[in-house]
């Protein structure tokens, strides 16, 4: 921005501890560069942060020199929110710390984490708390979603084990929430997104995990979707709160375990993780084989921190991603024909259905104690467009919104808000639902400027 002259960018620099990087630095590319490649976007500077300090001196830059902020942590966010034009960007990805208390079992995590980070540290310790299935993601973005994985039917959402946070707020305030201390604040983080502030540090409860888990795969031929889905679904329906079944259906990818015959064709698979007795596992899952014919399954027991990664190679950064999503409280026989009539025409080798099976503990929280308020949801579908060049866009993304469509007659309340591209302004009051108006108020009171309005934005009134 011209009006953003070099000398304020200087007086800037006096008091910021961390890095700034300007468009003619040579790491700017790299830096502002994000997951999504289909997020191409270019802020007039970066303020590269390593203490909640230095959150502070870039909030308060930035709110005096009315730029538009954007906020990134893991930057794996699907609408690309992490990253402005001709604004401020916020990186917080070199505050990486991570701090296990082995008495109280509790992680106190700085908010550029990634999955992989954090379970490093705390698997040392045979202890986890849920987070995704995708290592490379940050641990901030989907906790202020709310946040789900293969350990939420035994121990909840992201959200449920999120302590405490530190928090600075839009006038530069540093705050600590937790239900004792601004807990209406407390209550706005835990899935109203990045609308109230930046957290400086995430406090989580920690559960005894591993570390090793009985988890894999087991796959079958795609024209058999109907019986396998169909039994997948009612299944997961009565299954113990220790065990997660998800459905994906995709070309296959050259896994070793399938024949070479099936690689590129159509298939559905179930992946599972098991937390607890992997020989009382065994017995839970030995059902599964029986939905049709198994072309292939690894299945054993292996480091929780190895399946936390497994699906890593598959989305990994630098292709062009478009989501759309819907949660279930069950899955019926119209959204099962939905599932097999469009993954039956995927528009490129790399896109794919899945079902993840929530449920168990984390419908066991009221809808309005916190702000993530989707506890009828057993199910989150996300419809995951995929690929590698721009002149595929309009393809894969109609095929993508054509299954939206037709899958939502069948769908449940609420939307989980992680998996809302940029273009979904319109169902961030749906996603929320009955906490919708509680969002705005808190609004109002912690960011009435809209400060933070990169992201599934609550708009104060």
């Amino acid at each position: 921005m011209e009006a953003l002259l070099k000398a304020d960018i200087d007086e800037f620099k006096t008091h910021f501890l961390g890095e700034v990087v300007l468009p003619d630095d040579a790491n700017y590319d790299e830096v502002r560069q994000i997951w999504n490649a289909m997020i191409d976007r270019k802020p007039t500077l970066i303020a590269r942060c390593t203490s909640p300090e230095d959150v502070v001196q870039a909030i308060q830059f930035g709110r005096t020199q009315n730029l538009l902020i954007s906020i990134r942590g893991g930057g794996h966010n699907i609408a690309g929110n992490a990253v402005c034009d001709d604004g401020l960007m916020i990186d917080l990805s070199l505050m990486k710390g991570v701090h296990v208390d082995l008495t109280t079992k509790r992680a106190s995590v700085e908010p550029g984490c990634t999955l992989n980070e954090f379970d490093e540290v705390v698997q040392e310790h045979g202890l986890a708390t849920p987070l995704g299935i995708n290592s490379t993601t940050g641990v901030a973005g989907l906790t202020l979603g709310g946040g789900f994985g293969w350990l939420s039917r035994k121990y909840g959402m992201t959200v449920d084990n999120l302590l405490s946070a530190e928090v600075v707020t839009a006038d530069g305030s540093q705050l600590h929430a937790s239900d004792s201390e601004n807990a209406d604040l407390f209550w706005g983080l835990r899935g109203g997104g990045g609308n109230y502030g930046v957290i400086t540090r995430f406090e989580f409860q920690l559960h005894p995990v591993g570390p090793n888990v009985l988890s894999g795969l087991i796959v079958f031929a795609f024209d058999q979707a109907k019986q396998v889905i169909s039994q997948f679904a009612r299944f997961t329906e009565t299954m113990p709160d220790e065990l997660n079944v998800w459905m994906v259906t995709r070309k296959a990818p050259p896994l070793p375990f399938l024949p070479e015959a099936f690689h590129g064709k159509e298939m559905i698979a179930l992946a599972l993780c098991y937390v607890g007795d992997p020989k009382e596992g065994e017995k839970l899952i030995e059902p599964l084989r029986g939905f049709g014919t198994v072309l292939g399954e690894h299945i054993g027991v292996q480091p929780y921190i190895a399946w936390q990664q497994a699906f890593d190679p598959l989305l990994s950064k630098g292709a062009r991603n478009y989501w759309k999503s819907h949660n279930f409280s069950q899955i019926s026989d119209g959204v099962i024909d939905a599932i097999i009539e469009y993954a039956a025409r995927l528009p490129s080798p790399q896109c794919e259905i899945f079902i993840a099976t929530i449920g168990g503990q984390t419908a066991s929280v009221a809808p309005e104690a916190m702000a993530y308020s989707s506890r009828d949801a057993n199910y989150v579908m996300n419809v995951h467009g995929r690929w590698e060049t721009a002149a595929e866009d309009a393809h894969c993304i109609a095929w993508a919104r054509e299954f939206f469509a037709k899958s939502q007659p069948f769908a449940s309340s609420g939307a989980y808000i992680n998996f809302l591209t940029e273009e979904e302004t319109d169902r961030i009051s749906f996603a929320y639902g009955a906490t919708y108006n509680r969002l705005v108020e808190l609004k109002n009171k912690y960011d009435p400027t809209n400060l933070f309005r990169m992201n599934q934005n609550i708009k104060p009134v």
